[in-house]
């Protein structure tokens, strides 16, 4: 115990500027209730004032939390997502931030993840990396990932802003994954080309036991291959959740690659693909699911 409340003590104390005296929530859900709860008497040990609020389980990352609590939300200051599934690209996510509250999402978060891998990084080194290929990402016109033995997918970025996620929120009204080190943009809808291989994992499904082929036509995922292909497909519906709604590049050196998405987005030398919704960050689709896909080892052709 006293090593996981030593973790959050120097989160708190490196990773943010805030007084003691806001108020904070801790949010989580039926399914990481305890390692919610251990993280709020961590911070009322280390002199915060929290309040602690269990949900139901969302169903898939991307979903909205009841209104009741998309309200409880906006009557704090700081607000931690300790939650199954993410909450991060959702409207009570954005409409918190638009009120001057910081919100921090944390899906699928475990002791492990506390104790070794993506939150023992140097966060200095971290925010350093992760602005860098953020600017990359505004500068640039297209991407082209190849991967696999021939795939080769094309995703449009003429106009969009790369947005960081650097687990440093020095700022009230700061949002962002925790752990964190990624760089990521809405590409430009109805355009990417191709088809990518999927070699890591898969929100709301963990590792891919073999290479998934996904094949992308006018921004839409038509066609997954294999039996966790047909389970991104029913993830993400029939209707928009199939656009494609984000690129990202992991910048944390610390990540590992699990089966559990918020650890493995933010890994070295691999990038992620997301269906579903991007308004909350520069993009236009709006649906309830946002689903992130991992490969290792891509070769990224910059235009």
């Amino acid at each position: 115990m006293h090593e996981f409340n030593q973790v959050v003590h120097n989160l708190m104390k490196n990773n943010f500027s805030l007084s003691k005296e806001i108020s904070v929530l801790i949010l989580t859900d039926d399914s990481t209730a305890p390692i919610g709860e251990r993280f709020n008497q961590a911070m009322l040990q280390d002199g915060w004032k929290t309040e602690f609020l269990v949900m139901e389980d969302r169903s898939k990352s991307g979903e909205e939390p009841p209104e009741e609590v998309a309200t409880q939300m906006r009557q704090y200051q700081l607000v931690f997502c300790l939650t199954k599934h993410s909450l991060t690209h959702t409207v009570a996510r954005k409409e918190a931030n638009n009120k001057g509250i910081s919100v921090i999402t944390m899906p699928g978060i475990t002791e492990d993840m506390f104790l070794q891998g993506a939150m023992s990084a140097d966060y200095r080194r971290v925010e350093e990396e992760t602005l860098s290929v953020t600017e990359k990402l505004t500068q640039a016109n297209k991407i082209t990932i190849y991967t696999g033995d021939k795939e080769k997918l094309t995703v449009p970025l003429t106009g969009r802003s790369g947005v960081p996620s650097t687990g440093v929120f020095r700022e009230q009204g700061a949002s962002g994954n925790l752990p964190s080190g990624e760089a990521y943009i809405a590409p430009v809808e109805g355009q990417a080309e191709g088809t990518i291989e999927i070699n890591g994992s898969i929100a709301g499904i963990g590792l891919v036991d073999a290479p998934i082929i996904l094949t992308v036509t006018e921004g839409r995922l038509v066609s997954a291959t294999g039996d966790n292909g047909g389970r991104l497909l029913e993830l993400l519906g029939d209707g928009d959740g199939r656009l494609l709604g984000e690129l990202g590049i992991g910048t944390n050196h610390a990540a590992r690659i699990t089966g559990n998405i918020l650890e493995d987005e933010k890994a070295y030398d691999t990038i992620h693909v997301a269906f579903g919704s991007n308004h909350t960050f520069g993009g236009v689709i709006k649906t309830n699911v946002h689903i992130d896909c991992v490969t290792k080892g891509p070769r990224l052709v910059w235009e």
